[in-house]
């Protein structure tokens, strides 16, 4: 079965926007990896400064593979950025991973 990976980012409500930017600037990034299955960003509605990123992955091997490769370069950079610019200031405040392996799924009917 597969796994899902979410990624729980606190987000202060002056940067929503900068991180929901940055995310559809990067969209396509983990979709060609293998073992990938599905991506979603949720948004809070309510009660919570609490971003919600959800992967599933055919196996756990397959996300890590992704995490020392691809996410990891992605990443990574110098003080400086590229071409001496800086780094943009993240939109998160913190992070938090959980992990779950599906057990069991439905989709609707035709």
């Amino acid at each position: 079965m597969s796994i899902v990976k979410i990624n729980v980012l606190t987000v202060p409500a002056e940067q929503r926007e900068v991180l929901e930017q940055r995310f559809a600037s990067r969209a396509g990034a983990v979709e060609g990896s293998d073992g990938f299955e599905w991506f979603e960003l949720l948004r809070p509605l309510e009660g919570t400064d609490s971003y919600l990123v959800y992967t599933r992955w055919r196996s756990e091997e397959d996300f890590q593979n992704w995490m020392n490769g691809s996410m990891k370069a992605a990443h990574q950079g110098t003080a400086g950025g590229e071409g001496g610019a800086e780094r943009p200031k993240p939109a998160a405040t913190g992070s938090t991973l959980w992990s779950f392996e599906v057990v069991q799924t439905s989709s609707p009917k035709a």
